[in-house]
C-alpha cells in the first residue's frame, strides 16, 4: 500500500476505527528489544503522513522512545455491520485493519488546533465526569512520522484489495 497515494484512505480508516474501537494500538520496543502494545484513544493523523497523540497516561511508549523510536500503529475497523457484510459477501470492500510504521518524534506542548481536534472528537461525552478525568488537562502531544503503510490481508476475503 503506497502511503502517499493512499493517505486519505488511511486517514478515513483510522477515523472509522476510532469510532468503532475507541482506540488504536501503538507497538513500541524497549531497550531489551521487548515489544509493548499500548491502546491510545487520542491518535490523530495530519495531511502529510504524520500524526500525533496526546501523551497523558502512556508510560511505556515515552520510556521506550529513549532507546528505540520505531513504532507500529494498528487500526482495526470493529464495526459489526462492516464484518457481517463482508462475511455475507465473502469479501471485504476495504481493509479490515491497517498498520502504519514510523518513528516517534518529540513530546511538546499541544497547539490550540490539536486541542480543538481532541475536543471535537470527545464532544459526545463532554457532560460526563469521566470525560474531564480522561481528556481534561491534555497538554502534551507526541509527534509521529510514518514511512510505510500496510493493509491487513485475510486470505480470500481481501484478495480483491491491492
Amino acid at each position: 500500500m503506497d502511503i502517499i497515494e493512499n493517505w486519505q484512505l488511511i486517514k478515513n480508516h483510522f477515523n472509522l476505527s476510532f469510532k468503532t474501537s475507541l482506540s488504536v494500538s501503538i507497538a513500541s520496543v524497549d531497550k531489551d528489544n521487548k515489544p509493548t502494545v499500548t491502546p491510545i484513544g487520542t491518535v490523530f493523523l495530519n495531511k502529510d503522513q504524520t500524526g500525533f497523540y496526546f501523551e497523558k497516561f502512556p508510560k511505556k511508549i515515552p520510556q521506550n522512545a529513549k532507546a528505540n523510536k520505531n513504532i507500529c500503529v494498528l487500526a482495526v475497523n470493529s464495526s459489526k455491520w462492516f464484518w457481517i457484510k463482508a462475511l455475507y459477501k465473502l469479501k471485504f470492500e476495504t481493509y479490515p485493519a491497517i498498520r502504519l510504521y514510523g518513528e516517534l518524534g518529540e513530546k511538546r506542548k499541544a497547539s490550540e488546533i490539536e486541542i480543538s481536534r481532541l475536543n471535537r472528537r470527545m464532544r459526545t461525552t463532554k457532560g460526563l465526569k469521566g470525560n474531564t478525568y480522561l481528556w481534561g488537562d491534555m497538554d502534551f502531544v507526541r509527534e509521529m512520522k510514518f514511512t510505510k503503510a500496510e493493509g491487513i490481508h485475510i486470505g480470500k476475503m481481501t484478495k480483491n484489495l491491492s
